[in-house]
């Protein structure tokens, strides 16, 4: 590998030393750090390429902790309704879409959130079916929860009034008892089954439209799991070895769905294998839903429906088997827990299946957003990493007020009282459930507003400082990968990984939201340049 002098950089947030403004990189990891004048009159004669930070703000080489780059990469290439703010808005755009989309040829949608509507109501299955009888219409909402289909996309996948809900599942019903156009859950799985089914070729280039993307943001790594879209552990494998081979400067630690493990088991893989470029990690496991279609399992019913609990993805003794199959073959777990109900069943299985501390990875509990303080103090005594996501405070509140209710906001999205509790948290986007753009994260822990809204924050006593909001995706991420010795950091003797910027985010947290990245840099290669 080349080695790299970049001069002429404003450190801040866990960067470099008083006074420095250069860094030589060397294989991969930062040798110095110190004054550019210093630095070149030091290396001077030995051929080395000099990169010119030009006054940029650097930091330390972000990670978003939970994303899916699979699922980002189709995005890309889908009808997206983030920012639409009325049902009308959103039936123009599939209206739109079906003029110029071939009959018969599916018409795939994500990120609609009736909530943010006025009024608060989703299209339903007539006004879709209005749209088109000739093509299956198929929209995932914000949480990637629940669903809408039209139809056409129901009679593909054989699905009518009297077709039962499954396990873990329901289809929606209007009154009389037919489906009403909505899908929760597993549900999905019979419309997913008939969608044509991207080839390794479409697979491929969706990641690399998700590394490339990531890249653009800022964001030197990610922590995915794409094991649902990609249908395979060698397929995975493949695809970011040919990627890494034609220059894809971007690293990747991949949580093995629980359903792939004997795959892994029998392609020899453990949990922390691999190199600086992928490494595998936890097992991925879901334990309930979302909030938003009130899947997410609590432990009294919501407040705007007290009909309904959630719902379970696992049973408790499912739960219990999953976790025991993963530590016998050696991983920690990583699960989806976002209702306090779900909180309580995964903090149960963890403890009745004590994690190896030979595995070298912590479990992690992601998400956790209803909590209360005994949730908190049981995810304290165990080896575990909050994978949080600031950004569902600015996508979720207020409404989300109104599904809980107040008897439950004392532990809401309660990032500040979870570092306060010792709880290590690392900080994810869930792209493509929310932008992937790791700044609007950071500006939604501190402000705990959505952009462009100038108030006190949504429950305020959450806040994060700037340096805590920074740290979730820097020591934090490294810490969910037992990295923190290595990353995380730029001084001499880490990683390479820096994150170059145009402005300096210190003095007005609004600044987070005009960010432009100049330069991606990852283990010393420079991923993406502006210029």
């Amino acid at each position: 590998m080349s080695s790299l002098l970049f001069v002429n950089g404003i450190f801040s947030f866990n960067s470099g030393e008083e006074n420095s403004d250069a860094v030589y990189v060397e294989n991969g990891m930062i040798r110095a750090v110190g004054r550019s004048a210093d630095l070149k009159l030091e290396l001077a004669g030995k051929g080395i390429k000099i990169v010119d930070w030009g006054g940029s703000y650097v930091l330390p080489g972000l990670v978003d902790s939970h994303m899916h780059l699979g699922m980002h990469g189709m995005k890309l290439d889908m009808l997206d309704f983030t920012g639409v703010s009325s049902k009308e808005e959103m039936l123009r755009l599939i209206r739109e879409r079906a003029a110029v989309t071939p009959p018969g040829e599916w018409i795939l949608g994500l990120n609609w959130n009736e909530n943010e509507f006025n009024p608060q109501a989703a299209p339903d299955l007539a006004e879709l079916d209005a749209i088109s009888d000739r093509h299956p219409i198929f929209l995932t909402r914000t949480c990637f929860h629940a669903f809408l289909a039209n139809s056409e996309a129901f009679r593909r996948a054989g699905i009518s009034d009297d077709t039962p809900d499954p396990d873990s599942g329901a289809f929606g019903r209007n009154e009389s008892g037919g489906l009403n156009g909505w899908v929760y859950e597993n549900a999905s799985a019979l419309l997913y089954k008939i969608q044509p089914e991207p080839d390794y070729h479409g697979k491929k280039e969706a990641i690399r439209r998700a590394c490339l993307d990531a890249l653009r943001l800022g964001l030197t790594g990610s922590h995915t799991e794409d094991l649902r879209f990609l249908g395979s552990v060698e397929t995975m494998l493949c695809i970011h070895r040919e990627l890494r081979e034609e220059g894809i400067a971007f690293r990747t630690h991949q949580l093995i769905y629980h359903p792939f493990l004997d795959e892994a088991k029998e392609l020899g893989i453990q949990a922390g294998a691999g190199d600086e470029w992928l490494r595998i990690g936890a097992a991925k496991i879901f334990a309930d839903g979302a909030i938003g279609g009130r899947t997410a399992l609590l432990k009294e019913p919501y407040s705007d429906a007290p009909d309904t609990r959630g719902m379970a993805i696992q049973t408790e003794e499912q739960l219990h088997l999953i976790v025991a199959k993963a530590r016998k073959l050696g991983y920690p777990v990583a699960v989806h827990a976002i209702g306090d109900g779900a909180a309580d069943l995964t903090l149960t299985a963890m403890d009745k299946n004590p994690l190896n501390p030979a595995s070298g990875l912590p479990d992690r509990f992601i998400h956790a957003q209803v909590l209360d303080h005994s949730l908190a103090a049981r995810m304290k005594r165990l080896p575990l990493i909050a994978d949080i996501q600031p950004r569902f405070v600015a996508s979720d509140f207020p409404w989300v007020l109104d599904r809980v209710g107040e008897q439950r906001t004392g532990y809401l999205y309660a990032w500040r009282k979870l570092l306060n509790a010792g709880v290590v948290c690392a900080g994810g986007s869930d792209a493509p459930i929310e932008p992937l753009d790791p700044f609007l994260g950071i500006h939604a822990a501190v402000t705990r507003c959505k952009p462009g809204q100038q108030h006190e924050g949504y429950l305020p006593q959450e806040k994060l400082s700037l340096q805590e909001a920074v740290d979730l995706f820097t020591k934090g991420s490294a810490s969910a990968v037992s990295e923190g010795k290595t990353r995380g950091f730029i001084a001499a003797g880490k990683a390479a990984d820096f994150t170059v910027i145009d402005r300096n985010i210190a003095e007005d947290p609004q600044e987070l939201l005009n960010v432009k990245v100049r330069m991606t840099v990852v283990n010393g290669h420079i991923g993406y340049s502006a210029d």
